[in-house]
C-alpha cells in the first residue's frame, strides 16, 4: 500500500508528525507539495499575497525538503497547482490508501482541508494532525477552546504548571528503494520567482536576516545561536535591538514554514540549560515560544474574528483607509524617523525586528487611526518569517481590538531614545 503525505507549512523531517504516521503504516510513502496559485494572488488590500522575500525563502525551503526526503527514498511531487485538484490525481494515479497531513484551522486553509478530503473520500482516508505547537491541544489545561485565557499571563502559568511539552518524534527510518521514478515521470521542477509571478528581491548588505530558508539552514542557525556563539544567554537583553544577525534567534522564519519545530527548539534550550547554564535569558526563549502557541490557540478560539476590523473584542472605531496615508507609511514618510528606519528596513529586506514591528503598527492604527488590517496584509505580504496566527494577533493586540487589556499606545520618541539611543538604527536606514 502507498501512502501519501500533504506538506503545507511544515516543512522538515524531523518532528514531523504526519511523516511519522505514514512511515509506520507502509514501506511506500510518497510527498507532495502544492504551490497554491492562490498564495500568489493579490490580497483584498492590494498586496501580494505572497511577496518576493517570503516566496523566495519558501522555495529555499522546499528545495531543501526535498533533499531531505530523498535521502529517506521519499519522492517528492511539486504542483503549482490548488492542493484540491492536485492530490486526488495522485491519489488516483498510485492507489494510495491513506493522506496524511498537517491539521489547520483558519478558514481559507480549512477550507482547502474540506475539499481534498471531500475529493479523496471514495479512494483514501484522510488524517491530519496538530503539528505545530510546543503544547499539544489535547494537552493543555483547558477543557475546551472556549475556555483559554484572553490574557496571555493567565494562559503562560497555567500550560507551564499543568502542561508538559512532548518529546518530538524523531526522523523515520530510510524507506525501501521506491519502484516509481517519479523523478523522471510525475515530478515537477521547483519553479522560479518569475514563474511565480514575482520578480527576485535585490540583496541589500544591510539586512539583520541574511538566512536561508529550510531544514538544514534552521538546525544549523539553533546550534550556532545556542551552542556555537551562546547568544541565547544574553537573549532577554539584546533581543529588543534593532542592528545585526545577534540581537535575537530569528527563528521565527524557519517557525512559519515548518522548518523546524518549537518541540525542537525547546528541548535544545533545555539541554543546554542542564550541560552549560540555565538563567532568566534562556527561559525568555520559551516564552516567547509560549506567546507563539498562545495566538495560534487565539485563533483556534476566535476563528474568523481574527481577520474582522472589530477583532475578537468586536470594537466599533473610526478607521480611516486614506490611501496618501498608506503609501507615506510603506515608503517611510511620516513624522517618525524611527518609524520611518523600520518601513525602509522591511520594504528592502524582507524583515524587521519585534521592537520595529510593534512601534511601525501602534503608529499606524493608534496614531493615524487607520484600518489597522491594511498594517496586517501588508506585513503578510513582505515578511519572511509571516505566520497568519501571530502575525493577526500581534496586529490586533496593537490596535486595541486584541488581547492586550491595557489597550496600550507607544510613545515612539521615548521608544527610539530607549532602543536606538545614539540614532544608528535610523542612520543605518537613511536614504
Amino acid at each position: 500500500m502507498t501512502h501519501l503525505v500533504w506538506f503545507r507549512n511544515d516543512l522538515r523531517v524531523t518532528d514531523h508528525i504526519p511523516l511519522t504516521q505514514a512511515c509506520k503504516a507502509s514501506k511506500k510513502v510518497i510527498a507532495i507539495y502544492c504551490f497554491d496559485p492562490r498564495h500568489f494572488g493579490t490580497t483584498n488590500f492590494g498586496f501580494p499575497k505572497t511577496g518576493a522575500f517570503r516566496a523566495k525563502f519558501l522555495l529555499q525551503s522546499v528545495s531543501d525538503l526535498k533533499k531531505n526526503l530523498q535521502a529517506l527514498n521519499i519522492p517528492l511531487v511539486l504542483k503549482f497547482q490548488k492542493p484540491e485538484e492536485a492530490i486526488p490525481a495522485l491519489v488516483a494515479q498510485f492507489s494510495v490508501k491513506s493522506v496524511h497531513f498537517q491539521k489547520e484551522w483558519t478558514s481559507e486553509e480549512l477550507a482547502v482541508s474540506k475539499t481534498v478530503e471531500a475529493n479523496v473520500s471514495k479512494q483514501a482516508t484522510c488524517i491530519s494532525y496538530y503539528n505545530q505547537f510546543l503544547f499539544h491541544p489535547e494537552d493543555i489545561p483547558y477543557a475546551d477552546f472556549n475556555k483559554i485565557s484572553k490574557v496571555f499571563t493567565e494562559f503562560r502559568k497555567k500550560s507551564e504548571k499543568y502542561t508538559k511539552v512532548r518529546d518530538g518524534v524523531a526522523i523515520p527510518d530510510k524507506r525501501p528503494e521506491f519502484d516509481l521514478n517519479l523523478s523522471e515521470k510525475f515530478q515537477n521542477d521547483i519553479p522560479t520567482l518569475k514563474e511565480l509571478g514575482l520578480e527576485p528581491p535585490p540583496t541589500d548588505s544591510r539586512t539583520a536576516f541574511p538566512f536561508s530558508g529550510g531544514e538544514t539552514s534552521g538546525i544549523e542557525r539553533i546550534q550556532e545561536y545556542i551552542w556555537k556563539k551562546q547568544h541565547i544567554t544574553t537573549y532577554k537583553q539584546t533581543r529588543n535591538e534593532l542592528i545585526g544577525t545577534a540581537y535575537s534567534s530569528k527563528f521565527s522564519a524557519w517557525l512559519a514554514n515548518g522548518c523546524i519545530s518549537p518541540r525542537t527548539i525547546y528541548w535544545e534550550i533545555k539541554k543546554f540549560e542542564k550541560e552549560v547554564t540555565k538563567n532568566q535569558d534562556t527561559y525568555w526563549m520559551i516564552f516567547e515560544l509560549i506567546w507563539r502557541d498562545f495566538f495560534k490557540y487565539v485563533s483556534l478560539k476566535h476563528g474568523d474574528a481574527l481577520f474582522k476590523i472589530g477583532g475578537i473584542l468586536e470594537k466599533e472605531y473610526d478607521w480611516g483607509t486614506s490611501e496618501e496615508k498608506k503609501q507615506d507609511w510603506i515608503s517611510g514618510n511620516t513624522p517618525y524617523d524611527f518609524v520611518n528606519a523600520n518601513m525602509k528596513e522591511i520594504a528592502r529586506t524582507g524583515w524587521m525586528s519585534n521592537r520595529g514591528r510593534q512601534n511601525v503598527a501602534s503608529f499606524w492604527a493608534k496614531e493615524w487611526k487607520q484600518d489597522w488590517r491594511i498594517g496586517a496584509s501588508y506585513f503578510e505580504s513582505l515578511l519572511i518569517d509571516y505566520d497568519v496566527h501571530s502575525n493577526w494577533g500581534n496586529w490586533q493586540y496593537v490596535s486595541g481590538v486584541g488581547n492586550d487589556p491595557r489597550d496600550r499606545k507607544f510613545n515612539i520618541e521615548r521608544q527610539a531614545e530607549n532602543y536606538d539611543p545614539h540614532g544608528d538604527f535610523v542612520a543605518l536606514w537613511k536614504g
